[in-house]
């Protein structure tokens, strides 16, 4: 009896997302801004601050690639003329690599949906094999954090599965290091066709900030076509939420 007392007592603990937007922490850092203006001249500091190589200039403009940032905020640190910021916008996931470049002269690319047949399959029943290819557990623990009953992945059809031949797809963690390289490959041709990959965090989309070691992948896309890329380092859950949502149309409006 208690323990219903205490239940009724708790409430909906499930936040309404996608219909109510969450609120997140002031320290949330999101989607990084380029401000209109251009570098000061023959300055590249936010490029030496940048542990991943995630910022180029070209033309005395910043380019921020998210499929690389781990979203430290060291470039904003040492811009001299403040141009680098971090919003809180958590909507990150693109479909192509691209979509995942931030620049002043360049407009938000979110993610889009699957092809009409593919939504046909996937829209209400969606069912992912997660594969840890090598990654320290930081984007796995946001990822499985999805199940808990704040976020409820399940109400949207989404689930996770055991095996990849139960599986409509592939949600890949981590850089796919050398000795993972056959085992996701083997994940891939054990699912089903058709088949969707995903790639979440910054090391399964570009490799990381080791990626440049021999022992090291450079992500997801150097051994699978991939579908949807969630950046960050690691993405929030409601990053990851909504860019699985967005690829099945199931984002209102």
């Amino acid at each position: 009896m208690s323990s219903l007392i205490e239940r009724l007592r708790q409430g909906y603990r499930t936040h309404p997302f996608p219909k109510t937007a969450p609120v997140l922490s002031e320290r949330f850092r999101g989607r990084p801004v380029v401000a209109e203006g251009a570098c000061k001249a023959g300055c590249r500091e936010c490029v030496g601050a940048c542990p991943a190589e995630a910022i180029q200039i070209k033309n005395r403009h910043a380019t921020i690639d998210m499929g690389r940032c781990i979203f430290c905020a060291d470039c904003v640190a040492v811009c001299p003329k403040g141009l680098l910021s971090f919003s809180q916008d958590y909507q990150l996931a693109a479909r192509t690599r691209e979509g995942l470049k931030v620049a002043a002269d360049r407009e938000v690319e979110l993610c889009t949906a699957l092809e009409r047949e593919m939504q046909r399959l996937f829209k209400r029943s969606l069912r992912l094999r997660e594969v840890s290819a090598g990654g320290c557990n930081a984007c796995e623990a946001d990822t499985n954090v999805l199940n808990t009953l704040v976020f409820d992945l399940g109400r949207f059809g989404i689930q996770f599965v055991a095996s990849p031949r139960h599986a409509d797809g592939l949600l890949i963690t981590g850089p796919v290091t050398e000795n993972m390289r056959l085992a996701v490959q083997k994940t891939y041709d054990a699912t089903p066709s058709p088949k969707i990959v995903i790639a979440v965090g910054a090391c399964a989309i570009s490799g990381g900030i080791y990626r440049t070691h021999p022992e090291a992948g450079t992500g997801a896309d150097a051994v699978l076509p991939v579908d949807l890329y969630v950046p960050g380092c690691p993405p929030h859950p409601y990053t990851i939420l909504d860019g699985l949502l967005r690829l099945l149309g199931r984002m209102p409006g």
